[in-house]
């Protein structure tokens, strides 16, 4: 049985993961964290994650990114693996995590769901042929009208999947608004829509002479966000100190 803290748990996702746990024989969350409790909850909830005393075996996170710092020093005093999926993180955040987890194991993730995270293995052979024959990139991704940053932590993540093939000559381009230029073949192009109630698009164009490949991902509920988080948490229970992602929980 695994041991979980659901660090942010009455937000929608931790609502979510909460529901799929309670049927999972698996895994329990014993502890939660979040500023707004109305008591509905069958497990304690502390207002912050340095006021939680339970013993846990990790942590899943699905809060706001300004309560990182406060969780990663609380991982890295207490010395459980945590599972993070909160997005719009700083460059200090990211290089913080990456020091904590030379101590403990941390899994990061921008997208936990299995199909995202296929498509980044899929996405590094198809570079391989198309960059070469002069195929032009394009991702453009499609999210809800309340998501905070642009673009999305999963279509960073895609690109920089395909820059591990692509090399260091590549590079992201994010505006062409302000550009009355050709485009340059050694782009990445990045293109954000919000709108409505899209729950997660994510699409990848290689666009050649009179033929465009496009490898697609629709997510329908987020509910697959959080069933990937729950096998991460099962995952990450036990394992060393180091830093893995998704492609560790599906190999």
């Amino acid at each position: 049985m695994t041991r979980a803290i659901m660090h942010g748990c009455n937000g929608h996702m931790g609502r979510v993961i909460t529901g799929i746990v309670e049927n999972d024989p698996e895994i329990q969350i014993v502890a939660g964290v979040d500023p707004f409790d109305d008591g509905h909850n069958t497990y304690p909830v502390f207002k912050s994650i340095s006021e939680c005393d339970v013993c846990a075996d990790v942590i899943i996170d699905f809060a706001a990114a300004k309560a990182m710092d406060d969780l990663l020093d609380y991982v890295e005093t207490k010395k459980i693996p945590a599972v993070l999926c909160t997005t719009g993180l700083s460059d200090e955040q990211v290089a913080r995590i990456k020091e904590v987890s030379t101590k403990v194991a941390i899994l990061k993730s921008a997208n936990m769901s299995l199909g995202i995270n296929t498509i980044f293995k899929l996405l590094k052979e198809a570079c391989k042929v198309f960059a070469p024959a002069g195929y032009d990139i394009e991702i453009v991704e499609k999210h809800h009208n309340k998501k905070l940053d642009a673009p999305s932590g999963t279509a960073l993540s895609l690109a920089d999947s395909m820059k591990e093939v692509l090399g260091d000559d590549y590079f992201y381009r994010f505006d062409r608004s302000q550009l009355r230029q050709k485009r340059d073949p050694k782009e990445i192009g990045i293109s954000a829509v919000r709108g409505g109630t899209i729950v997660g698009e994510h699409e990848v164009l290689f666009c050649g002479e009179d033929e465009v490949i496009e490898i697609k991902h629709t997510a329908y509920s987020k509910a697959i966000f959080a069933k990937g988080a729950v096998s991460a948490a099962k995952f990450l229970k036990g394992k060393a100190a180091g830093l893995y992602d998704m492609g560790d929980v599906i190999a």
